[in-house]
Formats: structure tokens, sequence, C-alpha cells
């Protein structure tokens, strides 16, 4: 509900509009941190999302469309984030003997050592950012977001998990779940 600019002056912004500038906010601090701490192992957080993704999926691997549905953020060129992966042996791609369309993805021994590295130093620094919150007000914030996309016309990574599982797929180990 923006009335005039006037010189000096920024237009009225509605109450939603502070919530989302201030979700916005949050995100790139919290995002911020993610990546300086993935930095000494020249690692980006979709690339340490995409690891995480395949560790969660298990020996089977996934296939590239499989990877993008997970993503925490979208990321358009999934092809060439696995690219580099691949080019530093943290995952390998192989493609179906049944349907020589399909090219499986799977994070590689390399992969997992550098995961299983980086999964204190996350976990404390997710405990640094959220843990003086406390876990009932973490549970409501958690709650508060999913309410919030849940009206957003875009289905998140979280709700197709949800209801991939309705369908009869599976939980994710409770090692992978709510990092980065």
């Amino acid at each position: 509900m923006a009335k005039t600019w006037g010189f000096g002056r920024r237009p009225r912004r509605s109450l939603e509009a502070d919530a989302y500038l201030d979700l916005q906010r949050t995100a790139d601090v919290l995002t911020r941190a993610v990546s300086e701490c993935l930095g000494p192992d020249d690692l980006s957080p979709a690339q340490y999302n995409v690891l995480r993704i395949l560790r969660g999926a298990g020996p089977g691997g996934l296939a590239c469309g499989e990877i993008a549905e997970r993503m925490l953020t979208r990321d358009p060129d999934v092809t060439r984030l696995l690219d580099r992966l691949e080019e530093r042996r943290l995952v390998a791609r192989t493609r179906e003997r049944r349907d020589r369309r399909v090219v499986r993805t799977r994070v590689t021994a390399s992969g997992l050592r550098l995961l299983a590295r980086l999964d204190e130093p996350i976990t404390r620094m997710h405990a640094a950012q959220l843990g003086h919150i406390g876990p009932a007000k973490l549970r409501a914030l958690i709650r508060l977001l999913a309410l919030a996309r849940s009206k957003s016309g875009v289905r998140s990574p979280k709700s197709r998990r949800s209801e991939s599982r309705q369908a009869g797929g599976g939980r994710r180990p409770a090692a992978t779940r709510h990092s980065a």
C-alpha cells in the first residue's frame, strides 16, 4: 500500500512486506555463516545441500530431477553443480542399465568423509545461530515458516518430501534433517 515517494521519504510498507524483508535479511545472515563454514573446503551451500541429499538417498542415489526437487533453494543448473562435484570426486554418476535415459548420482566415499567432517561444525554453527531461541520457540518458528510457505503458491522441498512419504516414500535419516 505504497503512497507517494517524495524526496527523502520511503513509501509505507505493509506488515507483510516488513516480515518478508526480515525473513530475507535473516536468511542472508544465516546463509553467510554457512558459506563461511564451508569455505575452507571450497564448497558452496548448494553443493553441500546436494551432498546431504545424496547421503540421505542412500546407495541407490538419485536422478538429477529428483535432486533438484529436494534442494533447499532452487538452482537452475543442477547438472553443472553435479559436474563440479564429480570433478572433485565427491559424487559419481552412472547411466541406468534398464533405462539408458536415466543417470543416477551417488555420493562417493570421499563425499561421505567430507560430510562426516562437516557434520559437527555445521551442527555447532546452527546451535550458535539459533540455540538462544530455545526449543519451544524454535518449534513455533518452524510451524510459522511452514505456514508462510504453505500459502506461497510454490511447493517447498519439505512439502514435496511429505507428499512423497504419503505416496509410500521413506523418511530421511535424522542426521540429514534440519541442516543448512
